[in-house]
């Protein structure tokens, strides 16, 4: 499988989808493992799912939102 395209903007890792355009997800990477708030898109750039880890676990609410990005569940992890 091909590595996403990705860069480091003011600390926080941008992972782009297969077309190297669309924001795939963006969040803070320290050692190696992804720290703090999270977000991922869709290809057509609608936010899909937001949540926050902790030296690489998620942790806390998590939510999911819809093909128009208004959240539609929240879980706790």
């Amino acid at each position: 499988m091909k590595e996403k395209k990705e860069t480091i903007v003011d600390g926080i890792t941008i992972k782009y989808h297969a077309n190297g355009k669309t924001i795939w997800s963006k969040g803070r990477i320290i050692d190696s493992k992804a720290e703090g708030y999270w977000e991922w898109y869709r290809i057509d750039g609608t936010l899909k799912r937001s949540g926050h880890f902790k030296n690489g676990e998620p942790v806390g609410e998590w939510t999911t939102y819809d093909q128009n990005g208004l959240p539609y569940k929240v879980t706790q992890q």
